[in-house]
């Protein structure tokens, strides 16, 4: 065969077979018998209310504006020093 006819062969029949098999797959599970459900577990967890988060605390005051006390002073800065690296002596 020719490149041509391998190509329509590859297209028409063997890429055919996935979507064959997806009909078929959809087919049997439509068909199949449903399950029967089984009994509900009673959960002695379900007779109780929901949970809810505990309740928030208020915000702390914002330090802005003309009624907040004033906004404490920066830490003062330390400069770290450079220590002068020396060879060392095994």
């Amino acid at each position: 065969m020719s490149g041509g006819g391998w190509m329509f062969v590859w297209l028409m029949v063997i890429l055919k077979i996935p979507l064959i098999a997806l009909l078929y797959i959809v087919y049997w599970s439509i068909k199949s018998s449903p399950n029967e459900e089984p009994e509900p577990v009673l959960d002695p967890r379900l007779d109780r209310p929901p949970h809810r988060p505990p309740p928030r605390h208020p915000r702390p005051p914002r330090r802005g504006g003309s009624h907040a006390a004033p906004q404490p002073p920066p830490p003062s800065r330390v400069r770290a020093r450079a220590r002068k690296l020396t060879p060392s002596h095994e």
